[in-house]
């Protein structure tokens, strides 16, 4: 690992660093008919709710080891994002998109999230570090503890760093990081702005099930997850995250 990931690796202790990728054509967009966002054949984000207006800008080459950067408003992705993620939806907007296939480094454990997040960091980051992969952004929580509500509360989560490239290293157990292979998902997505809190998230949670009530076309299909994109060198009020619930189609009512 490059001396400059390695300072920015440390620097992200006690938070969390999250990815999404390089994607030229961000599709904006209020209304969608359902077929076309079918999850066989949906490829660029759709705006569905929220903020219609807010946008986010690409500066080629101009974060960590010549990443891009993705900005909005004081908002900054500065790492690279693993090969195919979708934009990051802005804060306060409502997206669906499609993640393809990832590899990723998983820690799994049950305590609160907001406390476990530090926990998690350290076993991931030297896992990364010992083979000398480069950090992506985000990290990304995946959430099995949820109550009747569908509110993330204490129980099973699993914290990942991504790699790169899904064809980078092997799956492999180390230690109490495992490395798997994630499935392709379609997601609906709520982007987020300020502190890493489990709260926040619920709240964004609530949020994207009553638009899945008023839309009708979709229903929630997996556990809740977070995407954290920046560490503790950007302001808590400033920070980039979203909140997302696997989707898919929703079965045919009647007859």
């Amino acid at each position: 690992m490059k001396r400059s990931q390695f300072a920015l690796a440390v620097g992200l202790a006690g938070s969390l660093l999250c990815a999404a990728c390089l994607q030229d054509n961000v599709v904006n967009r209020s209304q969608q008919d359902a077929a076309e966002v079918d999850a066989t054949v949906f490829a660029t984000p759709v705006r569905v709710g929220g903020d219609e207006a807010a946008s986010v800008e690409r500066t080629p080459g101009a974060g960590v080891d010549g990443a891009d950067v993705w900005s909005f408003d004081r908002c900054r992705i500065t790492t690279a994002l693993p090969a195919g993620y979708p934009a990051p939806t802005p804060p306060d907007a409502l997206e669906i998109k499609r993640y393809p296939k990832a590899r990723r480094a998983e820690f799994r454990a049950s305590m609160w999230p907001d406390m476990g997040r530090n926990v998690a960091f350290w076993p991931l980051f030297n896992h990364i570090k010992e083979r000398e992969i480069a950090m992506t952004s985000p990290v990304e929580m995946d959430y099995s503890g949820v109550d009747g509500d569908g509110k993330i509360q204490k129980g099973p989560w699993i914290m990942s760093f991504l790699y790169r490239e899904p064809e980078m290293g092997k799956v492999e157990e180390d230690g109490s990081v495992s490395v798997v292979d994630r499935e392709p998902v379609l997601v609906l997505s709520l982007g987020q702005r300020g502190e890493y809190e489990t709260e926040r998230a619920n709240q964004g949670l609530a949020q994207m099930r009553e638009w899945l009530e008023r839309d009708g076309r979709f229903e929630a299909a997996g556990a809740p997850r977070s995407l954290y994109y920046n560490g503790p060198e950007m302001r808590g009020r400033d920070k980039w995250s979203e909140v997302q619930l696997p989707i898919r189609r929703r079965a045919a009512r009647g007859g």
